[in-house]
């Protein structure tokens, strides 16, 4: 507004009643025969404007949320303002925007921005379903993800105990907390009066004892089954009547983890992404058993920790992780083709990812997938495509947080292409006999990973652990890096037709065998010429 006021796009700034301050500018513009001036008569000083000022501009632009056509077009608007009367070049302005409303790129950010508000509505709910009243939360683990969890309450006014089995890793997890907090104080996201609450309202422990008064409990430690199911046995003997029971589990059967306790009704999993303080997705896992005032209430909790809550059912990996692991397959593949790390997130990131999956399991640490596939029994062929990075996870290469994953990382952790790495796949390509390619062509690479979270992505729609495919883009979108302009990857697959993408399925099917398998939904789909978006409208109406 100062600024405003300082070029002359507005007359004055005052505090008070702004009405009667603004009858009094008025009074006094006719006292002196002003007439009205208008912002759009005010001349423009196009000498001042620096010589390759927009061809300098359009070199800058770098991927944007909206996609390849919004800033461009928002630039060349401003440009015609410069260059033309305002009326012709408000007609340049509309019929760009009327140009970009035709783009798929306007369709796909339409349909992330639906597809996110229906995402919270849950099918079969009674409109009088009376939820959980959560005052006071209790965390589970003080480490990276637990004191994300935590600062995502503390940050909505949620008074928060964090509780761990040892001081030195609780007290580190409560620096965590006070330096992310300071931090926001010094940026001038929170005044330095709010930081003190926010940090006043943490409050650390040594024993699970503390919890017995919290309305809600988060275990967030390791994924490892006989651990949580300890944790939540003694939770139960600990937590008053009612408490809700979740788990931040990304893989882990929830319903076997509820079996731990003796009121499976009151557990439910909450699966945050991290930074979890940061990320805005959360996937509410549903029990067998999950009472559905405890749906609801976590629902409704997710808007107020600011989060995107979306429901799944229970299976392995839920809904985002177990699309991800067939992405993350495909990946693998590639790489003993002879795609190099740095080609292939190239080619990921220009088609409309965030980041390359090589940089983003460099970034979540390689030995998070590493100790889950150690965990649970995979297939022969999943343990052949991830021989060589279960061995550099192995070798103590979990990336960034070790300085080298897949790529190496100086101090500015920036990528660095490492050869030792690429020479990995190379040889442990000829050793399963495997054919080198001369590289694969960006286009493929694109379209196999889109390919394969779109297959397993009908898989999950037909076992019933999604309610809609909407579902699915929102989580992927909020995430996993998908950028909105892209839609989400069964938006991708409406848009594409699904009869092409069956036909290209069966095609990979040929080449790679049974991981390409198409799913029965998509297969039945394609066939009726049909979509993802005319499914999830049958759905909804019974």
């Amino acid at each position: 507004a100062a600024k405003a006021a300082e070029i002359g796009l507005v007359d004055k700034l005052v505090d008070g009643n702004v009405v009667a301050e603004a009858t009094a500018v008025a009074r006094d513009l006719v006292a002196k025969g002003g007439g009205v001036r208008r912002t759009v008569d005010r001349p423009i000083d196009a000498a001042a404007i620096p010589a390759g000022f927009f061809d300098d501009a359009r070199k800058k632009l770098a991927r944007h949320p909206s996609g390849p056509w919004a800033a461009k077009a928002g630039l060349e608007a401003i440009e015609w303002a410069t260059k033309l009367p305002y009326a012709e070049g408000q007609k340049k302005e509309s019929a760009l925007f009327r140009d970009g409303l035709a783009t798929p790129y306007a369709k796909a950010l339409q349909h992330a921005f639906f597809a996110e508000r229906q995402a919270s509505k849950i099918p079969g709910l009674a409109d009088d379903v009376k939820l959980r009243d959560i005052k006071s939360v209790g965390v589970v683990g003080a480490g990276t993800m637990g004191t994300g969890i935590a600062l995502a309450f503390l940050q909505s006014g949620f008074p928060v105990t964090i509780v761990e089995t040892k001081q030195e890793p609780l007290d580190k997890g409560m620096a965590r907390i006070r330096e992310t907090i300071e931090g926001n104080v010094k940026r001038g996201r929170i005044s330095p009066e709010q930081g003190a609450a926010i940090a006043k309202n943490a409050t650390p422990s040594l024993t699970l004892d503390a919890l017995a008064n919290c309305d809600l409990i988060i275990e967030a430690i390791f994924e490892n089954m006989a651990v949580k199911k300890e944790v939540f046995a003694k939770l139960d003997a600990i937590a008053k009547p009612g408490a809700i029971l979740a788990s931040n589990t990304s893989t882990l059967d929830l319903d076997e983890i509820a079996s731990a306790t003796k009121r499976p009704e009151d557990v439910i999993g909450l699966h945050f992404f991290s930074p979890a303080n940061i990320m805005r997705l959360l996937e509410i896992v549903n029990g067998a058993k999950t009472d559905p005032a405890v749906l609801a209430t976590a629902m409704a909790l997710s808007k107020k920790i600011n989060k995107v809550g979306v429901v799944s059912g229970v299976c392995f990996g839920f809904i985002g992780n177990r699309m991800l692991e067939s992405y993350g397959e495909e990946v693998q593949a590639m790489l003993l083709e002879g795609t190099t790390p740095a080609e292939l997130d190239a080619a990921l990131e220009q088609w409309g990812w965030a980041m390359g999956l090589c940089a983003v399991m460099d970034l979540a640490g390689i030995d998070v997938g590493w100790r889950i596939r150690k965990e649970h029994k995979i297939s022969d062929e999943r343990r052949r495509l991830y021989a060589v990075t279960d061995a550099i996870a192995e070798g103590g290469r979990w990336g960034q947080k070790t300085g080298a994953g897949y790529y190496k990382y100086g101090a500015d952790r920036k990528r660095i292409p490492d050869p030792d790495i690429v020479a990995r796949f190379r040889a442990e390509a000829a050793k399963q006999g495997i054919q080198p390619r001369n590289g694969i062509p960006a286009e493929e690479i694109a379209e196999r990973a889109l390919l394969r979270l779109v297959n397993t992505g009908a898989q999950i729609l037909d076992e019933g652990i999604a309610y809609r495919a909407s579902d699915l883009d929102t989580i992927y979108l909020n995430g996993y890096g998908f950028m909105p302009w892209r839609g989400g990857p069964m938006w991708q697959a409406d848009h594409l037709g699904l009869a092409h993408v069956a036909e290209r399925i069966r095609h990979y099917e040929k080449l790679y065998g049974e991981r390409w398998t198409i799913a029965p939904l998509l297969d039945r789909l394609a066939k009726e010429g049909s979509t993802f978006a005319a499914w999830d409208k049958a759905r909804a109406k019974g």
